[in-house]
């Protein structure tokens, strides 16, 4: 019989190999970032609403508490918004190279936010990734928007993660993510709407779009989101966002089978990227020994 904490790791796997599509779609999407985010998270609000009513799930919580789940939305919105970005300005595997910084961003923002001592480990571990970066900085200048983007997005989602630990032990997941990407969803059409940009060429979908928004709405978000939150509930938002950094591995082998020449990348660029995950990798090992001991 398998422990709840092995469940959950298996669960997130399975998660990220999800997310790791994720980008495929992104890429696949013709609509520029800001809608696709919009629309992404409209229809998984309707796909989690429809969950909810079926499951009969109560929904009610004080209103303080909405109002951080809000914010904590507009945080993901940012990090999927600066994520797709990324990928339209450059592609999947720069994006994805880039996104699995994420743990030694959470090594940071988990101290500071728990009121932790930062382990001095961590830090030099830190350096090695930035030393990873600048090696594909320096191979692929040509992508500064696109490399600037994806930190940005790491960041956010190191944030996202660390914030949605505390929550989890308090509230539902289901009722979370609902919260939050509603959250999303409002705060994106407020400026859409100072914007300007609501009009009828907005909402014109081609047939492909649809059916893809389809997806990434429904198992990439609307499952994805509330099961990932759900396992926060077994495992440290550190192991999560771990976890996460093997999304650039499944994501990168994804992009160049489906894209092709459109992902070939130069040796340094790997080689860059590897030294970013191993290191991501190493760092979990020894801390997972550490809280062992």
């Amino acid at each position: 019989m398998l422990s709840d904490n092995t469940k959950s790791y298996l669960h997130l796997h399975l998660i990220v190999f999800i997310w790791g599509f994720t980008a495929i779609l992104g890429a696949l999407i013709t609509l520029e970032a800001m809608p696709l985010v919009w629309f992404r998270m409209l229809f998984a609000v309707f796909f989690i609403l429809i969950y909810i009513k079926w499951k009969q799930i109560p929904i009610k919580v004080p209103k303080k508490v909405i109002l951080k789940f809000l914010v904590a939305g507009l945080i993901i919105a940012l990090h999927w918004f600066t994520f797709f970005r990324a990928i339209k300005v450059s592609n999947v595997s720069i994006t994805l190279a880039c996104l699995s910084t994420g743990a030694f961003f959470t090594s940071i923002i988990e101290p500071i936010f728990f009121k932790k001592k930062m382990v001095w480990y961590e830090i030099f571990f830190g350096l090695i990734v930035v030393f990873g970066l600048t090696i594909i900085f320096n191979v692929e200048g040509k992508y500064v928007e696109g490399i600037a983007l994806a930190l940005t997005s790491a960041f956010l989602s190191a944030s996202f993660a660390v914030i949605n630990s505390k929550f989890v032990q308090q509230y539902d997941a289901t009722v979370i993510s609902f919260y939050e990407l509603s959250g999303g969803v409002l705060f994106f059409s407020v400026f859409l709407l100072f914007l300007g940009s609501f009009n009828a060429e907005f909402f014109k979908l081609s047939l492909e779009d649809f059916i893809y928004l389809m997806v990434l709405s429904s198992v990439c978000t609307a499952y994805a989101f509330i099961a990932s939150t759900a396992v926060m509930k077994f495992l440290s938002p550190y192991t999560v966002m771990l976890t996460i950094n093997l999304e650039p591995i499944y994501g990168i082998i994804l992009a160049v089978l489906w894209f092709k020449d459109k992902e070939q990348m130069s040796p340094e660029f790997y080689i860059g990227a590897v030294i970013i995950l191993i290191t991501v990798i190493i760092n979990g090992i020894i801390k997972s020994r550490a809280k062992a001991t």
